[in-house]
Protein backbone atom coordinates (compact mmCIF):
# COMPACT_ATOMS: atom_id res chain seq x y z
CA UNK A 1 0.00 0.00 0.00
CA UNK A 2 2.53 2.35 -0.84
CA UNK A 3 4.18 4.28 -3.88
CA UNK A 4 7.90 5.57 -3.93
CA UNK A 5 10.84 6.91 -6.14
CA UNK A 6 14.85 6.35 -5.20
CA UNK A 7 16.84 8.61 -7.30
CA UNK A 8 20.53 9.92 -7.22
CA UNK A 9 21.55 13.56 -8.47
CA UNK A 10 25.10 12.93 -10.36
CA UNK A 11 25.88 16.97 -10.45
CA UNK A 12 25.60 16.93 -7.00
CA UNK A 13 25.91 13.05 -5.39
CA UNK A 14 22.86 13.45 -3.63
CA UNK A 15 20.73 10.13 -3.23
CA UNK A 16 17.39 9.97 -1.83
CA UNK A 17 13.86 8.55 -1.53
CA UNK A 18 10.35 9.89 -1.69
CA UNK A 19 7.47 7.82 -0.29
CA UNK A 20 3.60 8.32 0.46
CA UNK A 21 1.52 5.43 1.86
CA UNK A 22 -1.74 4.40 3.91
CA UNK A 23 0.50 4.03 6.49
CA UNK A 24 1.65 5.95 9.37
CA UNK A 25 4.95 7.04 10.05
CA UNK A 26 6.24 5.29 6.60
CA UNK A 27 9.33 7.43 6.88
CA UNK A 28 10.46 4.91 9.71
CA UNK A 29 9.96 1.78 7.40
CA UNK A 30 10.78 2.67 3.85
CA UNK A 31 13.43 4.49 3.06
CA UNK A 32 17.16 4.16 3.42
CA UNK A 33 20.18 6.58 1.93
CA UNK A 34 23.85 6.84 2.28
CA UNK A 35 26.04 8.89 0.41
CA UNK A 36 28.73 6.67 0.51
CA UNK A 37 26.44 4.03 -1.25
CA UNK A 38 23.17 4.72 -2.40
CA UNK A 39 19.56 4.62 -1.54
CA UNK A 40 16.68 1.74 -1.42
CA UNK A 41 12.97 1.71 -0.55
CA UNK A 42 11.69 -1.26 0.78
CA UNK A 43 7.96 -1.99 0.96
CA UNK A 44 4.95 -3.79 0.68
CA UNK A 45 6.02 -6.56 3.18
CA UNK A 46 8.99 -4.70 4.19
CA UNK A 47 11.76 -6.25 5.55
CA UNK A 48 13.86 -3.51 6.96
CA UNK A 49 16.95 -5.35 6.64
CA UNK A 50 17.14 -4.79 3.05
CA UNK A 51 17.72 -1.08 3.96
CA UNK A 52 20.75 -1.58 6.11
CA UNK A 53 22.11 -4.36 4.45
CA UNK A 54 21.59 -3.46 1.01
CA UNK A 55 23.52 -0.31 1.36
CA UNK A 56 26.72 -2.46 2.85
CA UNK A 57 26.20 -4.04 0.02
CA UNK A 58 26.31 -1.01 -2.25
CA UNK A 59 29.53 0.15 -0.32
CA UNK A 60 31.39 -2.77 -0.58
CA UNK A 61 30.67 -2.42 -4.52
CA UNK A 62 27.94 -4.39 -5.71
CA UNK A 63 25.69 -2.95 -8.36
CA UNK A 64 22.10 -2.59 -7.77
CA UNK A 65 20.84 -5.52 -10.00
CA UNK A 66 23.21 -7.67 -7.38
CA UNK A 67 21.74 -6.41 -4.14
CA UNK A 68 18.54 -7.08 -5.34
CA UNK A 69 19.50 -10.56 -6.49
CA UNK A 70 21.52 -11.20 -2.81
CA UNK A 71 18.52 -9.84 -0.45
CA UNK A 72 16.09 -11.43 -2.49
CA UNK A 73 17.77 -14.70 -3.20
CA UNK A 74 17.84 -15.28 1.14
CA UNK A 75 14.78 -14.60 2.28
CA UNK A 76 11.83 -16.98 1.94
CA UNK A 77 9.31 -14.28 1.96
CA UNK A 78 10.20 -12.68 -1.02
CA UNK A 79 7.67 -13.08 -3.06
CA UNK A 80 5.37 -10.48 -0.90
CA UNK A 81 8.57 -7.75 -0.74
CA UNK A 82 9.22 -4.67 -2.80
CA UNK A 83 12.30 -2.56 -2.88
CA UNK A 84 13.81 -0.11 -5.40
CA UNK A 85 17.68 0.40 -5.23
CA UNK A 86 19.74 3.49 -6.76
CA UNK A 87 23.76 2.81 -6.33
CA UNK A 88 25.99 5.80 -6.16
CA UNK A 89 27.72 3.86 -9.20
CA UNK A 90 24.49 4.82 -11.35
CA UNK A 91 22.96 1.33 -11.33
CA UNK A 92 19.54 1.30 -10.89
CA UNK A 93 17.20 -2.06 -9.78
CA UNK A 94 13.78 -3.68 -8.56
CA UNK A 95 11.82 -5.83 -7.50
CA UNK A 96 8.65 -6.76 -7.06
CA UNK A 97 7.73 -10.21 -5.87
CA UNK A 98 4.80 -12.21 -7.49
CA UNK A 99 2.44 -12.19 -4.21
CA UNK A 100 2.39 -8.26 -3.73
CA UNK A 101 -0.94 -6.91 -3.67
CA UNK A 102 -2.17 -5.61 -7.01
CA UNK A 103 -1.87 -3.40 -8.51
CA UNK A 104 2.00 -4.16 -8.05
CA UNK A 105 4.72 -2.72 -10.67
CA UNK A 106 7.94 -0.59 -10.74
CA UNK A 107 9.70 0.98 -13.47
CA UNK A 108 13.67 1.89 -13.89
CA UNK A 109 14.65 5.30 -15.93
CA UNK A 110 18.68 7.08 -16.12
CA UNK A 111 19.22 7.58 -11.94
CA UNK A 112 15.99 6.25 -10.91
CA UNK A 113 13.37 3.59 -9.87
CA UNK A 114 9.63 4.21 -9.28
CA UNK A 115 7.67 1.29 -7.50
CA UNK A 116 4.34 0.72 -5.92
CA UNK A 117 1.82 -1.89 -4.13
CA UNK A 118 -1.86 -2.24 -3.71
CA UNK A 119 -1.89 0.87 -6.25
CA UNK A 120 -5.22 2.04 -7.82
CA UNK A 121 -3.29 1.67 -11.32
CA UNK A 122 -0.46 1.25 -13.31
CA UNK A 123 -1.01 4.54 -14.16
CA UNK A 124 1.16 5.63 -10.45
CA UNK A 125 4.36 4.12 -11.46
CA UNK A 126 4.53 5.76 -14.77
CA UNK A 127 3.40 9.59 -13.87
CA UNK A 128 5.58 9.80 -11.37
CA UNK A 129 8.59 8.48 -13.36
CA UNK A 130 7.54 10.85 -16.29
CA UNK A 131 7.76 13.69 -14.05
CA UNK A 132 10.72 12.75 -12.27
CA UNK A 133 12.14 13.08 -15.85
CA UNK A 134 10.34 16.03 -16.88
CA UNK A 135 11.18 18.21 -14.13
CA UNK A 136 13.78 20.86 -13.52
CA UNK A 137 15.24 21.75 -10.36
CA UNK A 138 17.17 20.36 -7.65
CA UNK A 139 16.73 16.18 -6.44
CA UNK A 140 14.46 17.35 -3.95
CA UNK A 141 11.99 18.98 -5.94
CA UNK A 142 12.10 16.59 -8.42
CA UNK A 143 11.12 14.02 -6.20
CA UNK A 144 8.26 15.69 -4.30
CA UNK A 145 6.87 16.28 -8.19
CA UNK A 146 7.05 13.19 -8.75
CA UNK A 147 5.02 11.78 -5.46
CA UNK A 148 2.38 14.49 -5.98
CA UNK A 149 2.30 13.02 -9.71
CA UNK A 150 1.88 9.66 -8.55
CA UNK A 151 -0.53 10.23 -6.18
CA UNK A 152 -2.64 12.17 -8.60
CA UNK A 153 -2.81 9.49 -11.14
CA UNK A 154 -4.31 7.27 -8.83
CA UNK A 155 -2.11 6.95 -5.93
CA UNK A 156 -2.55 3.94 -2.90
CA UNK A 157 -5.79 2.28 -2.86
CA UNK A 158 -6.57 2.87 0.76
CA UNK A 159 -6.03 6.30 0.58
CA UNK A 160 -3.14 8.67 2.46
CA UNK A 161 -2.03 8.53 5.61
CA UNK A 162 1.84 8.99 5.70
CA UNK A 163 4.91 10.39 3.49
CA UNK A 164 8.64 11.06 3.74
CA UNK A 165 11.32 12.79 2.04
CA UNK A 166 14.77 11.46 2.60
CA UNK A 167 18.39 12.74 0.91
CA UNK A 168 21.67 12.01 1.78
CA UNK A 169 24.22 14.11 0.08
CA UNK A 170 28.32 14.52 1.10
CA UNK A 171 28.86 16.74 3.86
CA UNK A 172 25.13 17.58 3.33
CA UNK A 173 24.33 17.37 7.52
CA UNK A 174 23.78 19.97 9.82
CA UNK A 175 26.68 21.98 10.15
CA UNK A 176 28.44 19.30 7.80
CA UNK A 177 28.84 16.86 10.63
CA UNK A 178 26.82 13.77 8.47
CA UNK A 179 25.50 12.95 5.32
CA UNK A 180 21.39 13.40 6.37
CA UNK A 181 20.79 16.40 3.94
CA UNK A 182 17.29 16.52 3.99
CA UNK A 183 15.00 14.53 6.53
CA UNK A 184 11.24 15.64 6.62
CA UNK A 185 8.50 13.33 7.41
CA UNK A 186 4.36 13.69 7.80
CA UNK A 187 3.88 10.90 10.24
CA UNK A 188 -0.60 10.95 9.94
CA UNK A 189 -2.41 13.93 8.09
CA UNK A 190 -5.00 13.79 5.75
CA UNK A 191 -3.28 15.10 2.96
CA UNK A 192 0.35 14.13 3.72
CA UNK A 193 2.32 15.16 0.52
CA UNK A 194 1.28 18.21 0.49
CA UNK A 195 2.05 18.84 4.23
CA UNK A 196 5.48 17.38 3.57
CA UNK A 197 6.09 19.81 1.08
CA UNK A 198 4.67 22.68 3.60
CA UNK A 199 7.31 21.47 5.78
CA UNK A 200 9.83 20.84 3.51
CA UNK A 201 9.86 24.03 2.46
CA UNK A 202 10.36 25.51 6.14
CA UNK A 203 13.17 23.19 6.25
CA UNK A 204 14.99 24.54 3.12
CA UNK A 205 15.03 27.79 4.64
CA UNK A 206 16.18 27.09 7.95
CA UNK A 207 19.00 24.41 7.14
CA UNK A 208 19.71 24.46 3.67
CA UNK A 209 22.63 26.45 1.98
CA UNK A 210 22.28 28.76 -0.94
CA UNK A 211 24.03 30.68 -3.03
CA UNK A 212 23.92 34.24 -1.96
CA UNK A 213 21.59 36.90 -4.31
CA UNK A 214 24.44 38.99 -6.71
CA UNK A 215 21.70 41.41 -6.57
CA UNK A 216 19.67 42.11 -3.32
CA UNK A 217 15.76 44.20 -3.38
CA UNK A 218 14.98 46.24 -0.86
CA UNK A 219 11.25 45.90 0.92
CA UNK A 220 9.15 49.38 0.08
CA UNK A 221 5.51 50.76 -0.68
CA UNK A 222 2.66 47.71 -0.89
CA UNK A 223 4.88 44.87 -0.03
CA UNK A 224 6.87 46.73 2.68
CA UNK A 225 3.28 47.46 4.51
CA UNK A 226 2.15 43.95 3.96
CA UNK A 227 5.22 42.38 5.67
CA UNK A 228 4.88 45.00 8.37
CA UNK A 229 1.40 44.36 9.19
CA UNK A 230 2.25 40.35 9.24
CA UNK A 231 5.37 40.94 11.58
CA UNK A 232 3.24 43.54 13.72
CA UNK A 233 0.32 40.71 13.85
CA UNK A 234 2.86 38.58 15.68
CA UNK A 235 3.89 41.06 17.77
CA UNK A 236 7.39 41.63 16.07
CA UNK A 237 6.51 45.42 15.42
CA UNK A 238 5.65 48.23 17.55
CA UNK A 239 4.71 50.73 14.84
CA UNK A 240 1.91 51.48 12.44
CA UNK A 241 2.52 49.34 9.57
CA UNK A 242 4.12 52.00 6.82
CA UNK A 243 5.85 51.96 3.07
CA UNK A 244 8.91 52.48 4.20
CA UNK A 245 11.14 49.61 5.62
CA UNK A 246 14.00 51.66 7.73
CA UNK A 247 16.24 50.49 10.91
CA UNK A 248 13.36 50.04 13.30
CA UNK A 249 11.80 47.71 10.45
CA UNK A 250 14.80 45.71 10.32
CA UNK A 251 15.41 45.37 13.37
CA UNK A 252 11.50 43.40 13.27
CA UNK A 253 13.00 41.50 10.70
CA UNK A 254 15.75 40.48 12.47
CA UNK A 255 13.76 39.53 15.73
CA UNK A 256 10.97 37.29 13.22
CA UNK A 257 14.38 35.99 11.37
CA UNK A 258 16.23 34.79 15.06
CA UNK A 259 12.77 33.14 16.79
CA UNK A 260 12.54 31.15 13.48
CA UNK A 261 16.01 30.42 13.23
CA UNK A 262 16.32 31.59 9.76
CA UNK A 263 19.93 32.78 10.52
CA UNK A 264 20.88 30.82 7.54
CA UNK A 265 20.37 33.85 5.32
CA UNK A 266 21.36 37.04 6.41
CA UNK A 267 19.13 39.97 6.57
CA UNK A 268 20.19 41.25 3.01
CA UNK A 269 19.24 37.86 1.87
CA UNK A 270 15.70 37.67 3.89
CA UNK A 271 14.49 41.28 2.86
CA UNK A 272 15.45 40.35 -1.11
CA UNK A 273 13.76 36.81 -0.76
CA UNK A 274 10.59 38.70 0.90
CA UNK A 275 10.67 41.26 -1.61
CA UNK A 276 11.01 38.70 -4.38
CA UNK A 277 8.22 36.66 -2.64
CA UNK A 278 6.02 38.21 -1.69
CA UNK A 279 3.21 38.41 -4.61
CA UNK A 280 3.46 34.79 -5.07
CA UNK A 281 3.22 33.90 -1.76
CA UNK A 282 0.09 31.90 -0.11
CA UNK A 283 -1.39 31.73 3.09
CA UNK A 284 -1.61 34.72 6.22
CA UNK A 285 0.38 35.87 8.81
CA UNK A 286 3.76 33.57 9.53
CA UNK A 287 2.83 31.29 6.67
CA UNK A 288 2.84 33.82 4.33
CA UNK A 289 6.15 34.90 5.64
CA UNK A 290 7.62 31.56 5.36
CA UNK A 291 6.51 31.06 1.70
CA UNK A 292 7.38 34.18 0.79
CA UNK A 293 10.89 33.64 1.63
CA UNK A 294 10.91 30.03 0.09
CA UNK A 295 9.71 31.64 -2.77
CA UNK A 296 12.61 34.07 -2.79
CA UNK A 297 15.01 32.24 -2.39
CA UNK A 298 14.11 28.91 -4.30
CA UNK A 299 15.72 30.64 -7.64
CA UNK A 300 18.79 30.64 -6.09
CA UNK A 301 21.35 27.31 -6.44
CA UNK A 302 21.89 25.49 -3.09
CA UNK A 303 25.55 24.54 -1.87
Amino acid sequence: MTFSIVARDPETDAVGVAVQSKFVAVGSVVPFASADAGAIATQSLANVAYGSDGLDLLRAGHSADEVVAELTSADDEAPQRQVGVVGQDGSVAAFTGAECVDHASDRQGDHYTTQGNILANRATVDAMADTFEDTDGGLPERLLAALHAGNDAGGDQRGEQGAALYVAKPGGGYDGGNDRWIDVRVDDHDHPIDELERVFHIYDITLLERVAPTEYRELAGDTAESVLAALSELGFYDGAPGRAFGDAERDALAAFQAVNNFENHDLDALEDALARGWADAAGEGEDRLVNAIWQGISRLDRT
